[in-house]
């Protein structure tokens, strides 16, 4: 199942699970350390998911009405929040990134056409409103998803930005299941690489049905499970990384980060055959990543919605509200403040910083 679908459907449970104390129990996990790590509140915020921290306390970050603002934070006193601008409303808040030149990149969710849906934003220091530089919808409907499971190759809901330094911008598609890099100064555009369905089996929390009544699989069988590109970063190895969510029947521990080095054009993510080709496993045993983030020594932060997965969120089943920052490498990961994060929808910065909850009062935090 495409992000286009599943968010809209866990964005009703907002009312339910945003309100949820983070001490919360929850089942999975990832079997590390992470115990002694605090969780310190910024400032608070409305439905946060985009942030980009630009150092020397200061942090973008976007909120589910569509608005961006610049944080703040000041010794001895609450942070400053700054407002800079907005971009069409959608099922989610915008994510963002910062480029050079002073530039701020802001990237909407898929929706209907004509509505700033599935657009790439640009807004510079001192401009009255962003501007739309390219359409990632009208992209994707030259640039069909070759693996797609749901007849709806052209599908796109754009998640993920990460600007580069020589001006240009890429951003993860999850209904697309691609990395797209995109040169707004042209409109010119490439897919990076597309991420190949993966074979999971059926967790063992599925109902017997569907809500249309169709019965659905038993625990354990096979199925096709499409990728879902939430999530994009540079990591501090200049290589890009692209994370997963993890389609229907969202299995947890099936989400995986992909490693594409810079230039790339036309790779494939192939789960089957991980080590060969421009796009290999990074890492692999994670649940439904949302965001990535550059982590201090070659590795990066992964932000997972759910730690139990989103479709068991979208069940309602307990504790599927929290969900979890882990510090990954290539032979490690360290789950950072667990139990702590409801609902968590982005990270960034060395520290790190993290916001959530995406639906409901949220806010920026910072990790210690």
């Amino acid at each position: 199942m495409k992000l286009s679908r599943t968010t809209i459907v866990v964005a009703s449970l907002a009312v339910a699970t945003a309100v949820v104390p983070a001490s919360a129990s929850a089942h999975g996990g990832h079997g590390h350390g992470g115990h002694g790590t605090t969780l310190k509140t910024v400032t608070d915020l409305d439905g946060p998911r985009g942030i980009d921290y630009l150092g020397r306390g200061k942090t973008l970050v976007t909120e589910a009405d569509g608005s961006f603002s610049l944080v703040v934070e000041r010794k001895h006193r609450a942070a400053k929040v700054i407002a800079l601008g907005s971009v069409p409303a959608g099922f989610i808040a915008p994510a963002i990134s910062a480029g050079p030149h002073g530039k701020v990149y802001i990237l909407t969710g898929g929706g209907e056409p004509g509505t700033g849906a599935a657009t790439l934003y640009q807004w510079r220091w001192g401009d009255d409103a962003p501007t739309a530089v390219f359409d990632v919808a009208a992209y994707q409907q030259t640039d069909p998803d070759p693996y797609d499971l749901e007849d709806f190759a052209e599908d796109s809901n754009p998640f993920g930005v990460v600007a580069l330094g020589d001006g240009s911008v890429l951003v993860s598609d999850a209904a697309g299941n691609d990395l797209i890099h995109v040169w707004p100064g042209t409109g010119h555009a490439t897919t990076v690489a597309r991420i190949m369905p993966r074979t999971v089996e059926a967790p063992d929390f599925l109902p017997p049905t569907d809500p249309d009544g169709n019965p659905l699989p038993p625990p354990g069988t096979p199925m096709p499970s499409e990728g879902v590109a939430t999530s994009v970063t540079v990591g501090a190895d200049g290589d890009w990384y692209v994370g997963e969510l993890r389609g229907f029947p969202a299995t947890p521990g099936t989400s995986q980060i992909w490693r594409i080095k810079p230039g790339t054009v036309n790779a494939v993510c192939d789960p089957e055959h991980p080590y060969k080709g421009a796009c290999r496993r990074y890492a692999d045993g994670l649940t439904s990543i949302v965001d990535l983030g550059a982590a201090p020594k070659r590795g990066v932060y992964a932000v997972e919605l759910s730690k139990m997965s989103w479709l068991a969120m979208e069940l309602g089943l307990p504790g599927s509200e929290v969900g979890g920052l882990i510090q990954v490498s290539r032979s490690h990961q360290r789950e950072l403040v667990p139990y702590q994060l409801i609902q968590p929808g982005g990270v960034d910065g060395n520290a790190p910083y993290v916001v959530g909850p995406v639906f409901g009062p949220g806010a920026l935090s910072k990790v210690f």
